[in-house]
């Protein structure tokens, strides 16, 4: 878990942006620290209105870059001009403020709500399975805090999930440090039955399932896969952290699983799914990283193609034997961020290109966006804009059918039909 402050300049929108990267890094299991110099990340939502505003960002971005061991700028000046940073020499992590949360996380599992109690947050509602998980990555820190997988039993689950729909859910995430593996301490593989069970529920509503593990889903891949194929309630969306393309590098980070055995998750959920969404995360610069396995996670990404990514620069947890490795430079981890990052966004833009002139239907509308804009979801969890919410009379909970109309890199915008 990791200690994070975090410094919002500007415009109403960004401290809205901020509360809401508060919002997921609590729900994580981070928690905020009052100075950069007792944090793991600093995290600056930076502005960009004149001149003289740009100077003043640059200046508290060099400060927090030498009072803390990371930090990620986010915010107008980021993404607008984020090269004006590496032109001062400034190193930081430039990232749209939607990626912040999962930049944080260094490729740890999550950490579920207190006591794996189900939230109401709005429509949505968060739904942890079970605590703890069954890995040893050795660059992870959760573990210790969480320990082994404890799964309660798939009823007082479907009894939880049916309480959120009744008092007002629309979207249930479905959340835990390894949803993959639920049920493993009891001796079976449960995840697919469980979904089946809570897509059972009267009610309209979708369900999302959080991050799961390549090893997990691997020996349940069919039986997970056909489950999405028959549900219309469950979002054709999986996220299946790989962090590396590299065999050796997975087998020092302790991740379970190889390279193939993501592949062949991969493959299988094409073969059952004609549209849907792989979500994967990258750590780069993992101390016995070479140049070869950098490109082997390279290839990784080109042949694969997720259309969403997290690329996370690896750095040290305290306590954690990873933490006792050599590390690799700054510039190194710098550059081979720099260059995933890039065709993530190449990766990333082109699937959102491809949604422009298509219609999609029962979009559900999740959440208010900045300014009179609602944030939307299609079938494969694919987020969608709608600005002029008001003059369509959109709202929270709302389900709509959407032509899209553009895209913006990292989500589309849409019209109501």
């Amino acid at each position: 878990m990791a200690r994070y402050h975090i410094e919002t300049y500007g415009c109403t929108s960004n401290r809205g942006e901020s509360r809401e990267i508060e919002r997921r890094l609590r729900d994580a299991g981070h928690h905020r620290v009052d100075g950069p110099d007792e944090a793991d990340v600093a995290i600056m939502n930076s502005c960009t209105v004149v001149e003289k505003t740009e100077r003043n960002m640059l200046r508290r971005a060099e400060e927090l870059a030498d009072e803390t061991a990371d930090l990620i700028v986010t915010g107008c000046m980021a993404l607008a001009q984020g090269e004006e940073f590496e032109d001062a020499g400034i190193d930081a992590e430039i990232l749209h403020w939607d990626e912040v949360p999962e930049a944080v996380t260094n490729g740890e599992c999550p950490t579920t709500t207190p006591g794996t109690e189900p939230v109401l947050d709005g429509v949505v509602g968060i739904l942890p399975i079970a605590r703890g998980c069954m890995s040893d990555c050795s660059y992870c820190i959760t573990k210790q805090a969480t320990g082994k997988i404890d799964s309660p039993p798939i009823e007082e689950n479907v009894e939880k999930a049916r309480a959120l729909v009744h008092a007002g859910a629309k979207e249930i995430r479905i959340t835990g440090q390894d949803t993959g593996v639920y049920g493993w301490d009891t001796g079976e593989r449960k995840l697919h039955e469980l979904l089946e069970r809570i897509c059972a529920i009267d009610g309209e509503f979708r369900v999302r399932v959080g991050m799961a593990n390549p090893k997990g889903v691997h020996g349940i891949r069919e039986e997970l896969a056909a489950v999405f194929a028959e549900n219309e309630k469950l979002y054709d969306f999986l996220h299946a952290p790989v962090q590396s393309g590299s065999n050796d590098v997975l087998g020092d980070m302790r991740r379970q699983h190889q390279v193939g055995e993501y592949l062949e998750v991969v493959e299988t959920f094409d073969e059952a799914l004609e549209y849907w969404t792989l979500s994967t995360d990258f750590i780069v610069g993992f101390p016995t990283e070479s140049d070869a396995d950098h490109e082997q996670s390279m290839a990784l990404l080109r042949e694969t193609r997720p259309e969403k990514l997290n690329v996370t620069r690896f750095s040290k947890r305290p306590g954690t034997d990873a933490a006792e490795m050599k590390g690799l430079g700054g510039t190194i981890k710098k550059e081979r961020s720099r260059e995933m990052s890039e065709l993530k966004m190449e990766i990333v833009g082109e699937a959102y290109e491809a949604m422009v002139g298509e219609t999609r239907e029962d979009v559900l509308v999740v959440e208010e966006g900045t300014g009179d804009s609602v944030k939307c979801r299609d079938s494969a969890y694919r987020q969608i804009i709608v600005r002029d919410a008001d003059e369509y009379d959109l709202e929270p909970g709302d389900f709509v059918d959407l032509e899209v109309t553009g895209h913006n890199t990292v989500y589309a915008f849409g019209r109501p039909l």
